[in-house]
């Protein structure tokens, strides 16, 4: 996954800068909530669940965003994009780990890591001296 951000333009959360369209966004958010609300991490079930939910549309949420602030609504996500689009990318970056012993999602300090990780190889380069 590839993130692009504008820093004169920076979203005003982490969710703007990882997925590309609001409706990624929302679900994003709603599924780090729910991971939140389960002590940290889920189980291969409880995360096939919350994915049927939102594919059936009946996960109510209260959303931060207009049109809808502070509004409860239905939320609606195909299964199959939840887990291509969602899912898969959190985990790919870093921000959910998947415990293949325990078979729980949690959520991951290693996003940051990896931030940093980037931050020294962009100064790496910033260093080195110019091709003469």
């Amino acid at each position: 996954m590839v993130i692009l951000f504008d820093q004169f333009n920076m979203p005003e959360d982490i969710y703007g800068v990882v997925f590309a369209t609001p409706q990624q966004e929302i679900v994003g958010k709603v599924l780090i909530s729910y991971i939140k609300e389960n002590n940290g991490e889920v189980t291969k079930t409880e995360m096939s669940y919350f994915a049927i939910q939102l594919h059936e549309g009946k996960l109510v949420t209260t959303i931060d965003k207009d049109p809808y602030r502070g509004k409860q609504v239905k939320l609606s996500y195909n299964k199959r994009q939840f887990y291509d689009r969602i899912l898969t990318p959190m985990r790919s970056m870093g921000l959910i780990e998947y415990d293949l012993y325990k078979k729980v999602y949690r959520i991951s300090e290693q996003f940051n890591k990896l931030m940093i990780k980037v931050g020294l190889m962009w100064l790496r380069e910033y260093k080195k001296p110019g091709s003469e």
